[in-house]
């Protein structure tokens, strides 16, 4: 979704439900923030072929970063990795391996073992149960600027988790807590505000 003149990209990794059309209405509103958008499925998502796996998200990421740094020809200074809830992990990946300007980490959790011991949230057990998705080890190699933004009533992914992923990230970090937004309705419920924050950290990290 690019922008009608030369602005920073938001390299977004989404979430483990739902595809690229579950996003719309988000993007609608990032949209009107001036910002580029490049959202993509992964694997087995979507109308994406093929089965998912941890490591088949990384490398799908992965394609996605080249397409914008290669094929586009966009200056990573220009890129923002985003990452919501699953999807943190994998773009924490990307931050760990490329470069870009910041790292945007939404609803985020430190490991799939760390989210087990609070409890086991539906997650598709044919294929993520055997996964780790450990986003403190990728953030111990990011050096990049980390805004973690986390909903204070997150009944999926507690915002005690989102704590840790902010303590673990290295400076310059920021954490941004969400009143009242639970995890799939923080965008909604952080309305503007959320979305200037937002801005302000893409704004700040690009120059």
């Amino acid at each position: 979704m690019p922008s009608s003149k030369p602005t920073p990209v938001l390299l977004w990794c989404h979430g483990n439900a739902g595809n690229i059309i579950n996003r719309l209405e988000n993007l609608v509103e990032l949209h009107n923030l001036g910002l580029a958008v490049f959202l993509f499925d992964y694997r087995g998502y979507g109308r994406s072929r093929g089965r998912p796996s941890e490591d088949g998200l990384y490398q799908d990421a992965l394609a996605a970063y080249a397409h914008l740094s290669e094929t586009r020809r966009i200056d990573p200074r220009r890129i923002v990795l985003f990452g919501r809830s699953l999807g943190a992990a994998v773009a924490g990946d990307v931050a760990s391996r490329r470069s870009a300007a910041g790292l945007i980490l939404e609803s985020a959790f430190p490991s799939i073992p760390a989210l087990a011991k609070s409890y086991m949230w539906g997650l598709p057990a044919y294929w993520l149960l055997a996964a780790r998705y450990n986003l403190l080890d990728r953030l111990d190699k990011v050096r990049i600027p980390v805004l973690v933004i986390h909903g204070d009533r997150d009944h999926i992914v507690p915002i005690e988790l989102g704590e840790q992923v902010f303590a673990a990230a290295h400076s310059p970090k920021a954490f941004y807590r969400v009143e009242g937004a639970d995890h799939n309705t923080l965008y909604v419920t952080g309305g503007k505000p959320y979305f200037r924050r937002l801005k302000q950290f893409v704004e700040d990290v690009t120059g």
